[in-house]
């Protein structure tokens, strides 16, 4: 055989050679892309299912804030509404006034109711510890609230229709010493009283306790008014 013959199988053995080398690494190559996307893809499913378990915990987690949210501030709301009503007990520092007839004997022809408790004295010794800012307030263990009324009845006063004789107890709960100087004005109620013999005694307390109101709520006329519906 001829050296021209012999260089033509060397160059188509070199050939089948390279080709099969070449088919043998593209298989490989192509084995590897497979195996490289399967692992990508269970990755990937690992990730979403773990983000899915993430949500789902998120979802729950927020779906409880929304349940427990409203319910603990309606909760708050309903206490401070019942304590604003005079539903509840209060607890407190404040002043507890102590208001007597007079003991000093009226001169002859003077007018003698002049020396007794009525119940506009009472009432204005009330509306000076409002004014000065007392939170809770009681006359003889009676709770005080809005519709509460005060009024004379004889020598006796009645609070929330309980009848009541002197001494009466005045409890507010606030700022002792605020209360206490609001009531001690020069020309107020507590010196008005006390030019009349009016005996009044103001005690500062670090803890007063004032029940809450034992009467009924009546509505025979008044209705409450629906909120109309935000547009």
């Amino acid at each position: 055989m001829d050296n021209k013959k012999m260089g033509k199988l060397a160059i188509t053995a070199t050939c089948i050679v390279l080709g099969m080398m070449l088919a043998l690494q593209f298989n490989n190559a192509q084995k590897f892309k497979n195996s490289y996307s399967n692992q990508r893809v269970e990755d990937l499913a690992r990730r979403l299912t773990e983000t899915e378990r993430a949500k789902e915990a998120l979802q729950q987690e927020v779906n409880d804030l929304r349940l427990g949210i409203p319910e603990e501030a309606m909760r708050k709301e309903k206490e401070q509404l019942r304590a604003f009503a005079g539903l509840t007990p209060m607890r407190g520092p404040g002043v507890v006034v102590t208001v007597d007839d007079s003991k000093r004997p009226s001169t002859p022809g003077e007018n003698a109711n002049l020396y007794i408790i009525h119940d506009e004295d009472i009432l204005k010794v009330i509306n000076e510890l409002r004014a000065s800012g007392a939170e809770a307030l009681a006359v003889n263990e009676q709770r005080l609230i809005a519709t509460s009324e005060i009024r004379c009845v004889g020598p006796t006063l009645l609070v929330n229709d309980v009848k009541y004789s002197p001494p009466y107890e005045i409890s507010a709960i606030g700022d002792p010493k605020t209360l206490e100087a609001a009531l001690r004005l020069r020309g107020g109620v507590v010196e008005t009283l006390q030019f009349w013999g009016v005996q009044i005694q103001i005690k500062q307390q670090d803890e007063l306790l004032i029940p809450a109101y034992r009467g009924n709520f009546r509505f025979e006329l008044a209705k409450p008014v629906e909120q109309e519906a935000k547009k």
